[in-house]
């Protein structure tokens, strides 16, 4: 398995593939627009993904009128595995509390 370096924008895309699901899969111009990052930055980062074995590619099937096929994404064990030891690690980029850092309800 390749090493990945994870930036914030890396961490950017691997957030919005943790929380797609088959109902709502996640493509290129969806996580540029989830992410608010460019075409320009998304796609290496997925290309990375899946050349480092974090990530599959999948063919759109059916009819899609009007528009060109879409890719979907979606993080490999190996991937999410990895986006659970970044999140572990980054927990504040992913909207959580650190261990430790209690709150008073």
């Amino acid at each position: 398995m390749a090493s990945i370096r994870l930036t914030r924008t890396t961490l950017e895309v691997i957030k919005v593939l943790l929380a797609s699901t088959v109902d709502d899969p996640a493509w290129g111009l969806k996580i540029c627009e989830e992410t608010d990052l460019g075409s320009g930055t998304v796609y290496p980062i997925l290309e990375r993904l899946v050349d480092a074995g974090w990530a599959t590619r999948y063919e759109e099937t059916g009819e899609h009128p009007g528009r060109p096929k879409r890719y979907y994404y979606e993080l490999t064990a190996v991937g999410r595995r990895a986006a659970v030891e970044a999140r572990e690690r980054k927990p504040r980029f992913f909207g959580l509390r650190a261990a430790g850092e209690g709150g008073t309800a």
